[in-house]
């Protein structure tokens, strides 16, 4: 019974063309962002999270290696109990200053510091009440659900809605407002410094999820807050290590005492396995790196700058919310959208993953592509002639298409 069950679940997703695939692409380093295939076959990559090419950095490899011979692969279990080292304080504490805060602290993934931040804070306390954009990501959402706070979720980006709902409690009610900077899926930007006004004229701590903008934007770096020079107003800021910085990890920055409760509090904090001193060491080095380079974000959005153009040029029109260095294309069907990226490996060794639901709705299935400081102009150009290729062969819309 269970099997043909799971068996129809599965044929669903067949059906309606949002079944996922692995794709294998074995990055070759220092040739970042080529890559081989499964069968050897040299690849383009044009959607990592890799955004500034950092997992490759000479320094940051070096570091590692050097940390590796000396540590060992593993950390030996949780903080607490034996898998602490000397690369978290330092870690933290560098981290702390890039962000102008008092502490912060270092999680796995950056997946885990969203959920188990949240669900330690509000279960800390239970009267909290929780304010956060419906396109919040899936580690946050994940969070919410676990806890039994009272939430209210606002239309993406509208001040006005998030207004109306903070004004149903009492000022003195404990209140959250949780958004991101930059959102993945779209590459539009939160109204910061207005929902930070907000949450002075309401009493309400913020939660700003920083990861698509760490290492690219403001000064050294270090995010779309620290360039509207609003960072030392956000209670909260939480990012990954995975994208911007280029390897593994997550963190959190703020008071001394609200990362304290999380320390102490949070249990998908305090149970799990920390980083070994390998991974932190890496981090450690490449946001030392971006905070005293800015070749690497200068040359991601001059290249961004090209490549936008380039796709208008040709018809092929990124969403128009999309002000940042990710450029979503809606093709708005799930079997177009897979067809058009296996076309494109297939025939031009071009990787461009294809983003279905429930990433995104139905009907707004798209590529989400972005370049990096490494892409040269002829990869770029080669990338748009090839799409409008892959395009006007599946009937996908362009815009001057004759």
């Amino acid at each position: 019974m269970y099997t043909q069950i799971f068996m129809s679940k599965i044929e669903e997703l067949k059906n309606e063309g949002t079944y996922r695939i692995f794709t294998q692409i074995n990055r070759v380093n220092t040739k970042y962002p080529l890559a081989k295939s499964e069968n050897n076959d040299d690849i383009i990559v044009f959607c990592s999270n890799d955004y500034l090419g950092m997992s490759q950095n000479n320094k940051v490899l070096n570091t590692m290696i050097r940390v590796l011979k000396e540590y060992g692969a593993g950390s030996g279990g949780s903080r607490n109990i034996g898998g602490t080292h000397k690369y978290f304080s330092l870690l933290e504490k560098e981290i702390s200053d890039w962000h102008n805060k008092e502490s912060a602290l270092i999680f796995p993934t950056g997946y885990s510091s969203n959920d188990a931040t949240l669900q330690g804070l509000l279960r800390t306390f239970p009267n909290m009440i929780v304010f956060s954009d419906e396109k919040n990501h899936a580690s946050i959402i994940n969070g919410l659900r676990s806890v039994k706070n009272n939430k209210e979720i606002f239309k993406h980006n509208d001040l006005s809605h998030l207004e109306a709902l903070l004004k149903k409690y009492d000022y003195e009610i404990p209140k959250l407002i949780v958004f991101e900077s930059i959102y993945s899926m779209d590459g539009d930007v939160a109204p910061i410094k207005e929902i930070v006004a907000l949450a002075k004229k309401y009493n309400a701590l913020t939660f700003l999820d920083e990861v698509h903008a760490i290492g690219m934007y403001g000064k050294e770096g270090a995010g779309y807050s620290s360039l509207l020079n609003v960072q030392h107003e956000i209670d909260v800021i939480q990012s990954t290590m995975a994208k911007g910085i280029g390897i593994i990890g997550g963190y959190i920055a703020g008071d001394k005492y609200l990362i304290d409760v999380i320390r102490s509090f949070s249990s998908g904090f305090i149970f799990t396995t920390a980083l070994p001193p390998v991974i932190v060491a890496g981090c450690l080095e490449s946001i030392k790196h971006l905070r005293n380079s800015s070749i690497e974000r200068e040359l991601l959005h001059e290249k961004t700058r090209y490549l936008r153009e380039k796709l208008s040029l040709n018809g092929i029109i990124v969403l128009k919310e999309s002000t940042t260095h990710i450029l979503p294309i809606i093709i708005g069907d799930s079997k177009k959208c897979t067809e058009a990226a296996q076309m494109l490996l297939k025939n031009y060794n071009i990787y461009v993953q294809a983003i279905n639901f429930p990433t995104v709705s139905k009907g707004t299935e798209r590529f989400r592509i972005n370049v990096t400081p490494y892409h040269t102009i002829k990869q770029i150009d080669f990338l748009v002639n090839s799409l409008v290729d892959t395009f006007d062969s599946l009937d996908i819309t362009r815009m001057n298409k004759s």
